[in-house]
């Protein structure tokens, strides 16, 4: 019963990053794409870039921010399944990684909503 809800809470926010992202004039160039390393939640164009999406959503504080679940390993992983997308697909323009952190309240509306840009250096 936990693992849906949290897949069900996880599609909610990547819903809310990719309409988000579309307002802010990204285009959306693929969802959920896996390698060996990681999955990539959103993977978007804007302007000249390649932008790879994190995202993480919770119900509540009691587990913690999403920021904390974006730690040096899940940074790594991020950035070594980015590199393997740009490499599959010669992309040989700049590209950055960036998170989406939400949080919900019970009732599943937005209580904080934050994006941060290129967290992997």
């Amino acid at each position: 019963m936990e693992k849906k809800f949290n897949l069900k809470t996880g599609r909610l926010g990547e819903d809310m990053a990719k309409k988000f992202l579309r307002e802010e004039g990204y285009q959306i160039i693929s969802r959920n794409f896996k390698t060996r390393y990681s999955e990539i939640d959103l993977i978007a164009k804007k302007d000249n870039s390649l932008v790879f999406v994190e995202v993480k959503t919770r119900v509540g504080n009691n587990f913690g921010s999403p920021e904390e679940a974006i730690n040096k390993r899940k940074r790594n992983r991020l950035k070594r399944a980015a590199q393997a997308f740009v490499a599959f697909h010669h992309w040989e323009g700049p590209f950055r990684i960036d998170a989406v952190c939400i949080v919900l309240n019970k009732e599943g509306e937005i209580s904080q909503f934050r994006h941060h840009e290129n967290i992997v250096k």
